[in-house]
C-alpha cells in the first residue's frame, strides 16, 4: 500500500480525458476492483463470461429451491470481505456470531460424549480459548495439553519468513507432539475447511496464517459469519446494484478473447463484436485463464501460473420432509461428513428441512456418481442425527467444484504473483495471487483491493478510500 512507484504510460490526465479501466472477471476479486476504481472516479467496464456475477460463490434454481453451489463462511478477522459486504449494503444479510461457537459431533463417541464445542470467552488471547480446550471431550487430557503448547509455538512463528511456505504443516504438527487424533479432531477440523487440504498436504506458511490470524490474533477473530440469504443475493444482485450506482458498465455473457497494448500505452481488450480501450486492465480470472490472456513478457515466469495446483470441493444437498437438525450448523468427527449447514430458510423451503454438507479436499470423491454418494452419506447423517432415521428424503443432489481453490501445497507461495505485472497498466487479481491468505472470499477481495490500489497509484488517483480496508486488515 505504501509503494508509490508509478507505472509508465498511464498518465491519463495528460490527454484531459477520464481515466478508464477494464476489469476482466466478475467474481469477488473483479467486482471489488471495479467498485474501488469507480469510487475513485475511474470509468470502469467489467466483463464476465458467465451470465451472472459472483464467480465460484453463486446461487441457482432447482425447482422451488434457491441453492448455493457451496457453503461459504467468513470470520470476523476477514475485514476485507466485511468491507465488501458493507459496500454492497449486504452486511445485515450475512451476520456474524456474537461469539465463536462450533458444535462438534463425534459419530463414534459413547452416548453423552458425542457433542463437544469449540468456543471462546471474552478473555485476552490465548486465554479466550482455554475453557473450550479444557472441556473439549474429543481429546484426552494429555492431548489437550499438547495442543496448547503447539498453539503457543504456532503463535511465535514469523509469517514473513519465506521458509515456512516450503514446510509441511502436518510434519510440523507431528514434530510438536500432535497425535493423529489431535490432528483429526482439531487442526484438520479447522484447517481442511479453510485451506481445502489436510495438514499433511498444506503449506506451514498458509496454515500458520490461518490459525494465527483466526484463533490467536484477537478474542473475536474467529467468530463465524455466513449468508442468511442465497449467495447470489449478495454477490450478484446487490453487487450489480452497487456497480450500477457507481457508474460501472457491467457486461455478462461476454468472454474476452485477447488483450494487447497499443503503441501509445493504452490497452485493447477484445470481446465478441467490440474492442474495449482502456488505460488499465485488471485480469481477475483463474490462474490458467490469466496465463492464456497475458501478453508476452507480462510476467518473468508465466509458466508458474500453470504450476499452481487446484483442489476440489464437493457439496451434498439433502432435503428432508421434517426437521432433523436443531442447530444452524455443526462439524463432524468419526465420519466422512465434515460440516453440515441448515439452508432451509435461505433456500425458500417452506416445509421440511434442507441440509447442505460441505466436503473440502474431496479429491477421492469429486467424480463419484450420485447413487454412490447417496448410499454413503445418508446413513452417516442418520448416525449423526437420530431424527433423520425416521425422516423421508425428498431430494438428494450434489454440486461439484473440481477447481474450487488453488491447492495450498508447500512451495505454492513462490508461484503466486503480486498485483503488478511487467506490462505498465496490466494488473492481476484473484484469490490465487499473493495475498498471504489461502483461497477464500477474503483473499479474493483483498486481491481486488490490491489491484485497484496499484492502478490508482499509477494513474495518480486518490486512494484514501482504500486505506481503511488495509489498515483494518493489518
Amino acid at each position: 500500500m505504501n509503494d508509490t512507484t508509478q507505472d509508465e504510460g498511464l498518465d491519463a490526465d495528460a490527454s484531459n480525458r477520464p481515466a478508464t479501466a477494464v476489469v476482466v472477471g466478475g467474481g469477488l476479486a473483479g467486482t471489488t476492483s471495479a467498485l474501488a476504481l469507480a469510487d475513485a472516479g475511474v470509468r470502469v467496464t467489467l466483463v464476465e463470461g458467465r451470465p451472472r456475477l459472483g464467480g465460484l460463490a453463486f446461487s441457482f434454481q432447482r425447482g422451488g429451491l434457491t441453492v448455493d453451489n457451496g457453503q461459504h463462511v467468513y470470520l470476523r478477522c476477514c475485514t476485507a470481505y466485511r468491507w465488501f459486504l458493507d459496500r454492497v449494503e449486504g452486511a445485515d444479510l450475512a451476520p456474524l456470531q456474537d461469539r465463536l461457537d462450533v458444535p462438534v459431533l463425534d459419530a463414534g463417541a459413547k452416548p453423552g460424549r458425542r457433542l463437544g464445542r469449540i468456543g471462546r470467552t471474552a478473555l485476552p488471547v490465548p486465554l479466550h480459548l482455554a475453557r473450550s480446550l479444557a472441556t473439549y471431550p474429543h481429546l484426552s487430557l494429555a492431548e489437550r495439553a499438547k495442543v496448547g503448547r503447539a498453539a503457543w509455538a504456532l503463535k511465535g512463528l514469523d509469517l514473513a519468513d519465506p521458509a515456512l511456505d516450503a514446510q509441511n504443516f502436518g510434519g510440523w504438527l507431528a514434530a510438536h507432539g500432535q497425535s493423529d487424533r489431535a490432528v483429526e479432531a482439531l487442526w484438520d477440523l479447522v484447517g481442511v475447511a479453510t485451506l481445502n487440504a489436510v495438514a499433511g498436504d498444506a503449506s506451514l506458511g498458509l496454515a500458520a496464517m490461518v490459525f494465527k490470524t483466526g484463533l490467536l490474533s484477537a478474542p473475536g477473530a474467529a467468530d463465524i459469519g455466513w449468508a442468511r440469504v442465497p449467495l447470489g443475493e449478495l454477490h450478484d444482485r446487490l453487487a450489480r446494484k452497487a456497480l450500477d450506482s457507481a457508474g460501472v458498465r457491467t457486461e455478462v455473457r461476454t468472454r474476452v478473447t485477447s488483450i494487447s497494448q497499443h503503441e501509445n500505452g493504452r490497452w485493447h481488450v477484445q470481446v465478441p463484436g467490440e474492442t474495449l480501450d482502456a488505460d488499465a486492465v485488471v485480469l481477475a480470472v483463474p490462474q490458467r485463464e490469466a496465463h492464456d490472456l497475458l501478453p508476452e513478457g507480462a510476467l518473468d515466469a508465466p509458466g508458474r501460473l500453470l504450476e499452481i495446483g487446484t483442489a476440489p470441493i464437493l457439496n451434498i444437498h439433502v432435503v428432508y420432509d421434517r426437521k432433523v437438525l436443531s442447530r444452524p450448523f455443526f462439524a463432524a468427527l468419526g465420519s466422512p461428513v465434515q460440516w453440515v449447514f441448515d439452508r432451509t430458510e435461505a433456500s425458500g423451503l417452506t416445509q421440511g428441512q434442507y441440509l447442505a454438507l460441505s466436503q473440502s479436499a474431496a479429491q477421492d470423491e469429486i467424480d463419484e456418481p450420485v447413487p454412490s454418494l447417496r448410499e454413503r452419506y445418508l446413513p452417516e447423517l442418520e448416525r449423526l442425527l437420530p431424527h433423520a432415521r425416521d425422516a423421508e428424503v425428498r431430494d438428494f443432489f450434489v454440486t461439484r467444484e473440481r477447481t474450487a481453490t488453488f491447492a495450498p501445497t508447500p512451495g505454492v507461495g513462490r508461484l503466486r504473483p503480486g498485483a503488478r505485472t511487467n506490462a505498465p497498466g496490466l494488473y492481476l487479481a484473484g484469490a490465487w495471487t499473493a495475498t498471504g491468505w489461502p483461497a477464500t472470499m477474503e483473499s479474493a477481495v483483498r486481491s481486488g483491493v490490491s489491484a485497484a490500489d496499484a492502478v490508482l497509484d499509477a494513474l495518480g488517483r486518490p486512494r484514501d478510500h482504500l486505506f481503511e480496508v488495509f489498515e483494518e486488515a493489518a
